[in-house]
């Protein structure tokens, strides 16, 4: 298709053609999507009006929660949207304006998970230094940080990705606009943008990974010396889940996006995309919930 075409609009993938999966598509994904709201609706609402419940380890669970929210809403509307109606077209506006959110709130979400592991490693290891070291302030002046600084990292990304020429096709193999699907419909040089997002994803989602593992190894080794067993127990049904739920994000988003672009997309980029778009957001409120509950007690 021309250039000056494919600048207009493009098409996203489906899930199918056939009318009845298309239903259960958009089913699914909605229902999924009233979990993930409802619930993080419901863990934002807890910890905001539970005065005992304003300390720095709820402050960043609000903030996930919200992020959560943001994120799905980004992505599963509008999917939902066009299987239902048949539709595959976003246009370049909301192309371009999905790229910058699902990157933004991808990374500010990995670093607020990062920030957690953290506040675990200080909570259970160093106890007496845990209200310096997570004051309100500091927890207030970190999650700013984080929101500024990766404004300003999604904007490089999508604005680096928009400069090139899309003249190959306008058929994004996606069911949302993300770079690797847009690098392969490019007819421009790519080399710098698959430099960008090799460097940078490795780089930053790597570093936040090994941090979290290695606060995890402490804060278990930690907890081996408690003389409770029921310690033992609560910290590890508030830890383990928060592993497994970055494992989840991160595998999946490695896949995605540190595949070469000359490689054709294929249906698992699609399934290893609702993973990280959609069931790690699942996974969240089923699992912050108990841990609300449970550091409660």
């Amino acid at each position: 298709m021309p250039n000056s075409m494919t600048m207009l609009a493009f098409l996203l993938m489906g899930f199918s053609d056939v009318w009845e999966l298309r239903a259960l598509h958009t089913i699914s994904f909605s229902l999924i999507y009233l979990v993930i709201l409802m619930g993080n609706i419901l863990i934002v609402t807890v910890t905001t009006l539970d005065r005992s419940l304003h300390t720095s380890m709820y402050f960043f669970l609000r903030n996930l929660s919200i992020l959560d929210g943001c994120h799905t809403s980004v992505t599963v509307p509008n999917s939902c949207i066009n299987a239902l109606l048949g539709s595959r077209t976003i246009s370049k506006a909301g192309c371009v304006a999905q790229v910058f959110l699902v990157v933004f709130f991808v990374y500010v979400e990995l670093l607020l998970l990062t920030i957690m592991a953290c506040d675990h490693y200080v909570a259970i290891c160093q106890p007496l230094h845990y209200p310096v070291i997570m004051s309100p302030r500091v927890c207030v002046q970190m999650t700013l940080a984080s929101i500024l600084s990766y404004l300003a990292y999604a904007g490089v990304h999508t604005g680096n990705m928009f400069r090139l020429s899309f003249c190959q096709s306008n058929v994004v193999h996606q069911f949302f606009c993300d770079i690797p699907s847009l690098l392969r419909l490019s007819c421009s040089d790519t080399s710098s943008n698959e430099m960008m997002v090799m460097a940078s994803g490795p780089g930053i989602s790597g570093g936040c990974f090994i941090y979290i593992i290695m606060s995890y190894v402490h804060i278990f080794s930690t907890v081996l010396k408690f003389s409770n067993g029921a310690d033992r127990t609560k910290v590890v049904s508030t830890c383990v889940p928060h592993i497994l739920v970055v494992s989840v994000f991160l595998s999946s988003g490695f896949y995605v996006y540190l595949r070469p672009s000359a490689i054709s997309a294929t249906i698992q980029d699609m399934v290893f995309s609702v993973f990280y778009a959609i069931i790690a957001p699942l996974f969240n409120p089923i699992i912050l919930l108990p841990t609300v509950s449970e550091m409660n007690k």
